[in-house]
């Protein structure tokens, strides 16, 4: 069997270059899903690598979702799925959530989603009709909090991103998708009308995609979001007046003895 690695050099954290020649190998195709890779003693020869390194280099791999290993039967190549490559972009958005980049997941919304609700008017089947008309259907029925309601928002979202025919365009607003549960709970605590505001705009967007009118589809999700920015700022509002409401601790003073 011809050996896929070379060694690798000195200057380089030696795990970070094994694991670096690994995804090369898989970018390339020359290493296929579900492929096995050789046992880890010919691992560490090809790379010239101690065993505690090749086995940081795996644990890396196998953490970003490239390799599976399996005890007792090897390691393998992973295939790839839509969490392996949405879910770090997940963590990144969720660490850095806050007020402030509130606006900035609606104006990115207002960028993309407008498009896609225009390609999903294009490009749409009768079972990404029927699928859209049931998530609609469900929010009209949804009597419960605001977690449940948020979940049938989104779903519908998502549903009309696989309904525009790019399977790269979900892998697009995913991310930015599963930020809006703790957008809209306050949304929905401050916002009285949220419910029936979004139930109206989706039923817009939703006739305008049977329809297949992708201008209007694109008008009408352009001013579904605006009005999801205006709810936005009306909750930053709210809290900007509580904090200034909120008591101010009186300074330490320390009497001189």
């Amino acid at each position: 069997m011809q050996k896929p690695f070379k060694p690798v050099g000195k200057s380089q954290l030696l795990s970070h270059a094994v694991e670096r020649a690994v995804e090369d190998s898989i970018r390339q195709g020359q290493l296929a899903p579900g492929m096995r890779m050789p046992p880890e003693f010919q691992l560490c020869e090809q790379f010239g690598v101690s065993r505690t390194v090749l086995r940081e280099a795996l644990r890396m791999l196998s953490g970003r979702g490239l390799l599976r290993i399996e005890k007792g039967r090897g390691i393998f190549v992973s295939e790839l799925t839509t969490e392996t490559v949405t879910t770090p972009l997940e963590l990144y958005l969720h660490q850095k959530l806050g007020p402030l980049y509130w606006l900035n997941v609606i104006r990115a919304r207002q960028i993309i989603e407008p498009a896609i609700a225009a390609e999903a008017a294009l490009h749409r089947t009768s079972e990404d009709l029927d699928r859209l008309e049931q998530d609609f259907r469900e929010l009209q029925d949804c009597r419960s909090g605001s977690g449940d309601l948020t979940a049938l928002d989104m779903a519908f979202h998502l549903h009309i991103a696989e309904a525009s025919g790019n399977p790269v365009v979900p892998l697009l607003v995913q991310p930015i998708h599963t930020l809006m549960p703790r957008i809209k709970t306050s949304v929905h605590q401050v916002v009285m009308d949220a419910r029936e505001s979004a139930i109206a705009w989706h039923g817009k967007i939703l006739q305008a995609i049977a329809d297949g009118v992708a201008e209007e589809a694109r008008l009408c999700m352009a001013r579904h979001l605006d009005v999801s920015e205006d709810h936005v700022r009306q909750v930053m509002e709210v809290e900007a007046a509580d904090v200034a409401a909120a008591p101010q601790e009186e300074p330490l003073v320390v009497s001189a003895p």
